[in-house]
């Protein structure tokens, strides 16, 4: 550790630095979260630009081709950091464990890889300073101490509950890049949370790639009672968990939701098609039918509830039948945010091996149009929120418009409001004064004026 330490970003300017580049998904910012954590422990020190650092770190997300286009894209602009001033970078997460070795041949600037299971051995790889790669999975959950972590959040954070997927799913990428799932034992998520609570968090987001999944790996107690034990925590406001996959969604966890004053009613239920024999297809595990009972349900325990999902359009062998059915089910369930995408072959998926037969232009026009539909949707939804008054847990100023403050509701919708206090990192009440597609206006309400 010490030999780490007196590693300088230039001679005499104190401690060395690093930068951090996040691609992905919230178990990519945790991720980048733990790393960051892991190398402030051995005396280096964050920066916001990369021009100021010794060491970048790019954390990879290999889930969709434009994710990887953008990491290439970064990759060349890094080559000229080097060049000019000896930069290492540090290539993590799901493509650095998808091309391994085989990154360090076809790109001589890159120094160091990692896969998600080898982050602890960054410190090591640097004090070493040989280019090497890191790819080797881990059976059993790997516990990390929370304390090592450098949250970018002060009011909210993530805690990542398992890790891996098991269900293969033919266009997803997942379970090669994060291996098969493997559960962190409850006590330690537990332990985590209560500290949280005590240092003055407010939300807690629990992460996993399939968390309808999860079993406690000493107890085999499943996610609802988690979410219980969870959500009883004193002084935590709101508990969220995310991805849930539809099939594992049981009604036991939509109790505990419905019931639990803390878990937000809002649910993020990746559907990817509205067509039966698109999910075979894509081996999602259950019917349209059986996705729409299951919402139904959810709004019967919960008729204010806020759901988002995932859409893929131009899957191999989707007819304008199929899109037709994936627009007739955002009409029926409104969802209050969707995640949509051009499909993108993945590597070692068993769609890759198919034929990508929806030309790129009947990909562009169904996106549009599926986006257009949900766009169309969101103005509604969020129309009928003008007027009412509700909680905001905010996090700090607008980055658009800096004039106003910025936060998020219980329904995870962007919230940017008025106020004549600074309440950053505070739960506040905030009345609904306008609305746009994707997001809500308002100001401040005083309680005591």
């Amino acid at each position: 550790m010490n030999r780490l330490r007196k590693e300088e970003n230039n001679p005499g300017q104190g401690a060395p630095t690093f930068f951090i580049h996040t691609f992905g998904c919230q178990m990519n910012e945790s991720d980048s979260e733990h790393i960051a954590g892991l190398l402030t422990a051995y005396g280096w020190q964050k920066v916001d630009l990369p021009e100021e650092s010794r060491l970048v770190i790019v954390n990879t997300c290999a889930v969709r081709a434009k994710s990887v286009e953008k990491f290439s894209s970064l990759l060349g602009r890094l080559k000229e950091l080097k060049r000019k001033y000896g930069t290492k970078i540090a290539v993590v997460g799901c493509v650095a464990q998808l091309e391994g070795e085989d990154l360090l041949k076809l790109h001589p600037e890159i120094d160091f890889i990692l896969g998600p299971d080898n982050y602890a051995d960054l410190p090591k790889m640097i004090e070493r300073q040989e280019r090497q790669a890191a790819t080797a999975w881990s059976v059993h959950w790997r516990e990390h101490p929370p304390s090592l972590i450098l949250r970018e959040s002060q009011v909210s954070a993530y805690v990542p509950v398992m890790e891996g997927c098991n269900n293969f799913c033919t266009y997803c990428i997942v379970p090669f890049v994060r291996g098969r799932e493997k559960y962190r034992p409850a006590r330690f998520i537990l332990e985590e949370i209560q500290e949280l609570a005590r240092s003055g968090f407010l939300e807690v987001q629990l992460l996993g790639q399939s968390i309808t999944s999860y079993r406690d790996p000493e107890s085999g107690q499943p996610l609802s009672s988690l979410l219980r034990q969870v959500a009883r925590i004193e002084g935590l406001r709101w508990v969220r968990f995310i991805t849930s996959h539809p099939r594992d969604f049981t009604p036991d966890i939509a109790r505990v939701m419905a019931e639990e004053r803390k878990i937000c009613k809002q649910l993020h239920l990746p559907v990817q098609s509205g067509s039966n024999s698109i999910l075979k297809k894509m081996n999602r595990g259950y019917t349209r039918e059986e996705y729409l009972e299951k919402i139904a349900f959810l709004k019967e325990l919960m008729p204010a509830i806020s759901l988002s999902t995932d859409i893929i359009v131009g899957f191999p062998g989707e007819t304008e039948k199929d899109f037709e059915a994936t627009l007739r089910l955002l009409e029926e369930v409104r969802f209050t945010n969707i995640f949509s995408f051009r499909y993108s072959p993945r590597p070692l998926t068993a769609a890759s091996r198919w034929t990508d037969d929806v030309p790129f232009e009947v990909k562009r026009r169904r996106l549009l149009e599926l986006q257009a539909l949900q766009k169309k949707i969101q103005l509604e939804i969020n129309a009928a929120l003008e007027g009412r008054m509700m909680d905001v847990l905010c996090v700090g100023r607008s980055p658009k418009t800096p004039h106003l403050y910025c936060g998020r509701n219980e329904a995870h919708q962007v919230v940017n409001f008025s106020s004549p206090l600074d309440v950053t990192h505070k739960m506040v009440r905030v009345k609904i004064t306008s609305s746009g597609p994707y997001s809500l206006r308002g100001e401040l309400v005083l309680e005591n004026p």
